[in-house]
């Protein structure tokens, strides 16, 4: 383990040495030399005339004032609140640095099964691609010929009224077939039974991580309690709702002024108002959608427009399966071929396999197998979509209208949270810690409904599973699933997931002890469009005897 000094230290100058290469740098070194320009300060002056590396030991430079001098250009330039946030965004995306003696896979998942079993997925999604690959007999990739380019150019904002003939694609996998592997997934160091706290726990999944329980759930969630105020309830006893939510808003929009990511995010933990909650997600995703996003975004549709891949067919697939048929998301059907698409091709992804479990598929040009200098990342972002991907886009497109803006906030999303909900790892809001949460949410609180679905053979996890998966995003309400997304980005974690997953378990508690299979039970939860997120999240968690 690491010294707090010590991790503080490494934590320090690796923020420092992203920020160096962030498109940050450039533009704060011009803002500081126009500000110096503008005043009289005689330390900044004489840096920026310094020809070569900065000297320090030049006499006109007051070492003593050299600190504050700077700080006073941080505070009226702006720039000191940009710089707050994207260090704050740092801290949140990258996990806590390794001990320098650790090896490199540790920073991606620190256990050795889990590694294995992620590689061994990682083969069979790869084996399933290629066969596909080889019966349709359709190249990973080629060049659009120019008349097909021109084509789709200018239907690009219409691809929904596109009819391709996809009858042949199948989505490489589904939810359930991750949920296979998933349980089947052992820690070989020692049987289950060999552990205190994991030798009654009688669900599906049979790994012994570590998760937590009611009362640090509690504390954890301490803003969603009974006694403090929240969007997304009807009634309150404390606060009467209209004055909670003027209020609200009125806060939401000091901090939206304030351009804080840190206090964006402390700020939706009780919920956001509706015509305040894109800025919100923007402002602690730190997206600002500056004119070198857009451009990056043109430059992605032009790789669409240019190439063909394998993954496109099963984008499409994928968007007609789900999105198209649903009745809250099938108007955006032509937002998520846009970003699905640019996504596929955007090599930035390529970045938070520094801190996924997974790896990049790799694809070598024909005749060269096995030759890592022919070696290409495919698709260009690693990401291999399966069936229900494009359901992490869908909700997103009520909140932005702008297609390089959705495309942003998407990818942060992403590399951020919904990455975790589809590799193999031990993180605490990765899939597999979510499902034992809930298994043991269910096995400790409801046991009674737990051992009944056991013994009928309708294991909880098997319904939950889809529901976690996708984040909930094609089940709740649209209202309800940004309500629960507000909290996610809240408190930085994907654990509410499996949380409300439980919850609604022991909502429909009575009818689920009386149905006898597991068709009946899928059956009484086939539905949760009509479900109200928060009031369930507050039952279970601070109205439970624990």
């Amino acid at each position: 383990m690491l010294d707090p000094e010590s991790g503080l230290s490494l934590t320090i100058a690796r923020i420092v040495q992203r920020l160096k290469g962030s498109r940050l740098h450039s533009p704060l070194g011009h803002a500081y030399g126009l500000f110096a320009i503008g005043v009289d300060k005689p330390n900044i002056k004489a840096l920026l005339t310094c020809s070569g590396k900065v000297s320090l030991h030049k006499p006109e430079i007051k070492l003593e004032s050299l600190k504050e001098d700077i700080k006073d250009f941080l505070k009226a330039s702006g720039w000191e609140k940009k710089l707050q946030n994207a260090v704050y965004s740092e801290l949140n995306v990258f996990p806590s640095p390794c001990h320098p003696a650790a090896p490199p896979e540790h920073m991606k998942e620190p256990l050795a099964y889990m590694r294995k079993a992620q590689g061994s997925w990682e083969k069979r999604i790869l084996k399933s691609l290629n066969s596909m690959c080889t019966e349709l007999s359709i190249p990973l990739a080629q060049k659009r010929p120019v008349s097909e380019q021109k084509e789709l150019l200018n239907k690009w904002n219409e691809m929904g009224t596109d009819e391709p003939d996809l009858s042949l694609f199948r989505p490489v996998y589904a939810p359930k077939d991750f949920l296979e592997v998933l349980m089947n997934l052992r820690n070989p160091n020692y049987e289950n039974g060999e552990h205190a706290s994991f030798r009654n726990h009688l669900g599906l999944i049979q790994v012994p991580l570590k998760v937590k329980d009611i009362p640090e759930l509690k504390e954890d969630f301490s803003e969603l309690g009974l006694n403090i105020g929240q969007l997304g309830i009807d009634d309150s006893a404390q606060v009467p709702p209209e004055f909670f939510e003027n209020e609200h808003v009125r806060v939401g929009q000091k901090v939206l002024a304030e351009q804080d990511s840190a206090a964006a995010q402390q700020y939706v933990r009780q919920g956001c108002p509706t015509a305040l909650r894109a800025d919100l997600w923007a402002l602690i995703l730190n997206i600002s959608n500056q004119p070198e996003d857009i451009l990056y975004y043109e430059q992605l549709k032009s790789n669409v427009i240019q190439h063909d891949l394998l993954v496109d067919s099963l984008i499409y697939k994928d968007v007609k399966l789900t999105a198209s048929n649903d009745d809250y998301y099938f108007v955006f059907e032509d937002y998520l071929y846009q970003v699905l698409l640019c996504f596929s091709r955007d090599t930035s992804v390529l970045e938070h396999f520094t801190y996924s479990s997974a790896t990049p598929p790799k694809s070598y040009i024909r005749g060269k197998l096995g030759m890592e200098e022919y070696a290409v990342f495919y698709p260009p972002n690693g990401v291999i979509p399966f069936h229900g991907f494009s359901m992490y886009v869908a909700p997103l497109c009520f909140l932005y209208h702008e297609p390089s803006k959705l495309y942003q906030i998407f990818r942060e999303m992403y590399v951020r949270f919904f990455f975790r909900l589809h590799s193999i790892s031990s993180h605490p809001s990765g899939i597999v810690s979510l499902c034992l949460l809930f298994e043991t949410l269910l096995q400790t609180h409801l046991p009674q409904l737990f051992y009944h679905l056991r013994e009928i053979g309708a294991q909880p996890l098997r319904i939950s599973f889809k529901w976690m998966v996708r984040a909930f995003s094609g089940y709740l309400a649209t209202d309800q699933l940004l309500l629960l997304w507000d909290r996610i980005l809240g408190y930085n974690s994907l654990e509410i997931l499996a949380v409300l997953a439980a919850a609604v378990f022991a909502f429909r508690a009575v009818n689920l002890m009386e149905v006898t299979s597991l068709a009946a039970a899928e059956a009484v939860l086939a539905d949760l469009s009509t479900l109200k997120v928060m009031p369930l999240l507050q039952i279970f968690l601070f109205a439970t005897v624990t």
